[in-house]
């Protein structure tokens, strides 16, 4: 199943979480979350876009993980999400709820990945960036970068 999404990335940011736990968002950044643009906490997953303005998004559920192709992306990360009540709620920074899908109660995998980075503009208010967020099923395990956007700007 695929969805498609335009999401105000306020702060450079949007949400994956629990929508039964209603989880707080994380605020005890580093300097390594931001270079991952992935951060995961209790039953929340924040993706960080490259611009904070609206994004298009595309969110994937996979029942297996699915084969990536790095070289068609500029940055992937994955981490895991537990999802106990099985409600996915896709989540603006400073905005509501964008949706809330139904899913098989569990822990999650979660793939970020970015594309068209390098076509932001110069003050980074425009581009043709665009990310796919995929899910499936998967025990939980540490947050990995499979490839790592160096933001030449």
């Amino acid at each position: 199943m695929m969805r498609r999404y335009e999401i105000f990335a306020d702060y450079f940011q949007f949400y994956l979480w629990d929508a039964g736990a209603k989880p707080s968002p994380p605020t005890d950044y580093t300097q390594d979350d931001l270079v991952h643009r992935i951060k995961s906490s209790l039953h929340v997953v924040v993706i960080q876009p490259l611009r904070n303005m609206d994004v298009p998004v595309s969110l994937e559920l996979a029942e297996t993980a699915p084969p990536i192709d790095l070289a068609e992306f500029d940055h992937v990360a994955e981490t895991s999400l537990d999802l106990p009540s099985g409600r996915l709620e896709i989540h603006e920074c400073t905005g509501g709820s964008i949706d809330i899908l139904d899913v098989a109660p569990g822990t999650y995998r979660v793939r970020a990945c970015f594309k068209g980075l390098d076509t932001l503009s110069e003050d980074g208010l425009d581009g043709d960036d665009r990310y796919l967020i995929t899910l499936w099923p998967a025990p939980a395990a540490p947050l990995v970068v499979l490839k790592q956007y160096e933001d030449a700007r």
